[in-house]
């Protein structure tokens, strides 16, 4: 009796889990379909190479908000935040198709960027609520689809854009759509923050949070470079935009193997380990796509993002463990934060590309993910409580 009561409890929870993670799908796909596309808009457009890290960056920079909503977030508390994100992202991305010049471009791609501050902060937040005694796992599989989304819909994308033109890329939103009145119920209604709460020990937490945004930040830029001049050197090189968007799709959900893997490792042997050796990997996998050819190429981009995405769910688990007084925050700092500081590395690396190549960029992220193993040495590892037989 008691074990069906406990099963009957979780059912509903793991109902939700994957309603989040169905989500984040919608969301990080609506968000993340531009560089499947890209070329495209360069060509329609008539717009140089040299603004291709531009226009990245204004579809990024806006993450760099995460932090602010996500102390806005755990003040309000409940979940309409989560709901706006994913309407402004599905809205900004029906609306890439209709742009007609570089600054409406770059208004639409700050309108979906800002959209996906808005879901995230307090989307990861309510996620650790529904994971209980396995946070790690929870938040794996509601990356997984985060994941999923940003490695279909640039192929997905590309491919409505070679069949229909440009103009037809808001049939990709309708999913979200339908989606939106469902969210109200799948997303934790979380507790705001009250005057009487634990403020944050921001002397305490300084250098480990330091430590953890310059981590994160190399490992996005790392991920940046590669969808955003990965397809472009393909394409300037004569290959086509389907394929040159596929190499993305291959790493983005092969990578949903080191979302689930390194979430799972991470409950039972600890985080550091996992980003110390998932990096230095990275590290190495980058540089042999960078001396490959032929059909290498899809399978080191495969090994690339499994050790890349392993990363993702323990850096906003670290981040919540060294703010447990504000995990919105936290969620923000790792990703939102780390994002946008990211996207101005990509906006810099855009000139470099247009003077040297496509193929410049990704040597400079492969030195920035050797420096982030060090920097993973020093990140503090959680204290897993034991467990009882």
């Amino acid at each position: 009796m008691t074990l069906a009561t406990t099963a009957d409890r979780a059912r509903p929870e793991s109902n939700r889990l994957a309603g989040m993670s169905w989500a984040h799908f919608l969301n990080d796909g609506a968000a993340n379909y531009l560089p499947g596309v890209l070329p495209a808009i360069l060509i329609s457009l008539n717009l140089s190479v040299a603004l291709a890290g531009t226009i990245m960056a204004a579809l990024l920079i806006g993450q760099a908000l995460q932090p602010l909503v996500g102390l806005l977030a755990d003040r309000l508390g409940g979940r309409l935040m989560v709901v706006a994100g994913l309407a402004g992202s599905s809205l900004g991305g029906a609306l890439v198709g209709f742009v007609s010049g570089l600054w409406s471009l770059l208004g639409v791609l700050a309108l979906i960027g800002i959209s996906n501050s808005f879901f995230h902060p307090q989307a990861l937040a309510g996620i650790r609520q529904l994971g209980g005694s396995r946070p790690g796992m929870a938040m794996s599989i509601f990356m997984v689809g985060g994941e999923v989304g940003r490695g279909l819909w640039p192929a997905l994308a590309s491919w409505v854009v070679v069949q229909w033109g440009l103009g037809y890329l808001w049939v990709l939103t309708l999913p979200a759509l339908f989606s939106l009145p469902l969210l109200l119920r799948w997303a934790p209604r979380l507790p705001a923050r009250t005057a009487e709460a634990t403020p944050i020990a921001w002397r305490d937490h300084a250098g480990p949070v330091t430590r953890l945004v310059a981590f994160s930040t190399l490992r996005s830029l790392m991920i940046f470079t590669v969808v955003t001049f990965v397809p472009l050197a393909w394409t300037q090189a004569g290959g086509a935009l389907t394929t040159g968007a596929s190499f993305i799709t291959v790493m983005l959900l092969v990578g949903v193997i080191g979302n689930v893997g390194g979430g799972h490792l991470s409950d039972k042997i600890g985080r550091r380990p996992l980003l110390i050796a998932a990096m230095a990997l990275a590290s190495a996998m980058l540089a042999a796509f960078l001396l490959s050819s032929g059909g290498w190429l899809w399978v080191v981009l495969g090994v690339l993002g499994i050790c890349l995405f392993a990363t993702l769910p323990l850096g906003v688990l670290v981040a919540q463990d060294i703010l447990p007084e504000n995990r919105s925050l936290g969620s923000g700092l790792a990703l939102g934060l780390s994002n946008g500081l990211a996207a101005l590395g990509i906006m810099a690396l855009g000139p470099v590309a247009a003077a040297w190549g496509p193929t410049v960029p990704l040597w400079i992220a492969l030195a920035g993910g050797v420096i982030s193993v060090p920097l993973a040495i020093g990140l503090p590892e959680h204290v897993m409580p034991s467990r009882q037989a």
